[in-house]
C-alpha cells in the first residue's frame, strides 16, 4: 500500500502526523504542495473525496487574510481558485491511504486507521 500525506513542511500539525507515522512504522510519502504543487487535477480528486468545505482551513492565517467579502461569499467554484492559489488555505494533513482519505491529523483516528488494515 503506498501511501501519501499532502501538507506544507512547516506545519506543527504535519510535523505531529509525520512523527505518528515514522513513530508506528508507516511507510509514506510527504507531497509538499508548496514546493512540488498542486494541480487542478488533484485538487479536483481530493475534493471530490473529502468536499470543499471540509478541506478548507477557516481558522488559519491564510483564510483570516482573505477580504471579508471574499470569506462572506465563499462558494465551490471560488474556494477551489483560492485553494489552488494558496495551498496553505488547505486543512492539513490530507493522507491518501490508498484506500480512503484522512483529513487532519489526531493520534486516535491514525491509530484506527491503521490498526484496522
Amino acid at each position: 500500500m503506498s501511501i501519501v500525506m499532502y501538507g506544507i513542511k512547516n506545519c506543527d500539525t504535519i510535523k505531529k502526523a509525520k512523527k505518528w507515522l515514522e513513530a508506528n512504522g508507516v511507510e509514506f510519502t510527504f507531497h509538499d504542495y508548496r514546493q512540488v504543487g498542486l494541480t487542478d487535477e488533484l485538487l479536483t480528486s481530493l475534493e471530490s473525496s473529502l468536499g470543499w468545505e471540509a478541506m478548507l482551513n477557516k481558522r488559519g492565517t491564510t483564510w483570516r487574510k482573505l477580504p471579508e467579502e471574499t470569506k462572506d461569499s465563499i462558494n465551490k467554484e471560488h474556494a477551489m481558485s483560492i485553494m489552488l492559489e494558496n495551498p496553505a488555505i488547505i486543512k492539513r494533513p490530507i493522507l491518501d491511504t490508498g484506500k480512503s482519505l484522512e483529513l487532519g491529523f489526531s493520534d486516535t483516528s491514525y491509530q484506527q486507521l491503521f490498526t484496522a488494515s
